[in-house]
This record gives C-alpha cells, sequence and structure tokens, in this order.
C-alpha cells in the first residue's frame, strides 16, 4: 500500500514564504551595499566641506589685507556657514585656527602642509582624522575678539554667522584686526 505524502505548505503559503525570503535577501544586500559606500559618500562630503573651509579661511585672510590697506576704522562682514568643524579666533597667538573632525585625509599624516599662508596638518584618529588649518597673523597684526585678546570658537550652525572685520588701528607696530558675530 503506498501512503500518499501530504503537502505541509499549500501554494499560497509557500509564496508568501518565498516573498520574506527574496525581500530579507533584498535587504541584507542593500545593507552590505551601504555598508560600504556610506563611509566613501561621507569621506567625498568631509572633502567638500574641507575645501570650502580653506576657500573661507583666504576670504578672511583677504578681508584682513584689504581692510589693513584701507585704514583704521575700515570694516567688512563675511558670512560663515560653517556645517562641520569649529573656528577659532585665537587673540592671544594672533592666528585664526579651523579644526574639523573627518573621513577625508586632507595632507599626509603628522606633516605640516602650506597651502598659501595656510599651515594644514592631519592627524589620525581611530577611524577618523583630525584636521587642522592655522594661520597665524603674529608678525603683522594684533587680532582681538570684541577689543579681548581672549579666544572665541564658532561652532557649527545651520545658519549661516555674519563675521565682523574691523581695523581698529594701530599699537606699537602692529595693526589691531577685531572680530564680532553679529
Amino acid at each position: 500500500m503506498k501512503k500518499r505524502v501530504r503537502n505541509v505548505f499549500s501554494r499560497k503559503a509557500q509564496i508568501w514564504v518565498e516573498t520574506v525570503i527574496y525581500t530579507l535577501i533584498a535587504f541584507i544586500m542593500i545593507g552590505i551595499v551601504l555598508a560600504f559606500a556610506k563611509p566613501k559618500i561621507e569621506e567625498f562630503q568631509d572633502k567638500t566641506i574641507v575645501e570650502d573651509s580653506v576657500k573661507m579661511m583666504e576670504d578672511i585672510e583677504n578681508i584682513i589685507t584689504e581692510i589693513d590697506r584701507r585704514g583704521a576704522g575700515n570694516q567688512r562682514a563675511i558670512k560663515l556657514e560653517m556645517k562641520k568643524g569649529m573656528l577659532k579666533i585665537v587673540g592671544f597667538d594672533d592666528e585664526i585656527e579651523f579644526v574639523i573632525d573627518s573621513r577625508y585625509k586632507y595632507s599626509e599624516e603628522g606633516t605640516d602642509y602650506q597651502e598659501g599662508n595656510i599651515v594644514i596638518n592631519t592627524k589620525g584618529k581611530g577611524g577618523l582624522n583630525t584636521i587642522t588649518m592655522t594661520r597665524n597673523y603674529g608678525s603683522k597684526y594684533d587680532l582681538t575678539y570684541k577689543g579681548m585678546n581672549d579666544m572665541k570658537t564658532i561652532n557649527p550652525s545651520a545658519t549661516a554667522y555674519n563675521l565682523i572685520i574691523l581695523n581698529k588701528g594701530n599699537s606699537v607696530d602692529k595693526t589691531i584686526i577685531d572680530f564680532e558675530i553679529k
């Protein structure tokens, strides 16, 4: 006597099981692609931010040079759009510094790289790189923030900052350049 083997799953159940399995496989494949693509996308975004930051530092330098040339009392405003990183106005060292943690490696790690008057240094930190851009004005300018030789840190913001740069005249042998956020 032959025994009939009964089909445990009905045809409809089999279709649903296959659909769930195919969907899971698709999600796993998307996850694998994102695991490799997301860091590269972030690195590309960081590269753009770093290059824009170098341009911002050059723009600030050009404004300082222009208001120095035009004399005491002259001022200019610049809009700073900072989605990532920190801009530091270091009055006691007479320098401007921009620091960003990035997936992008701008220069050789641990070596100073000169781009115009800006010194750029990259340091590895885990999976990220800390890129520091520094422009020292100490030989020609006395940098202040609201008249004080302190350090002012400008943090990332969704809205643009309005940075006012003012020539306050000369003190001894340096031109006083004052900064203020409006």
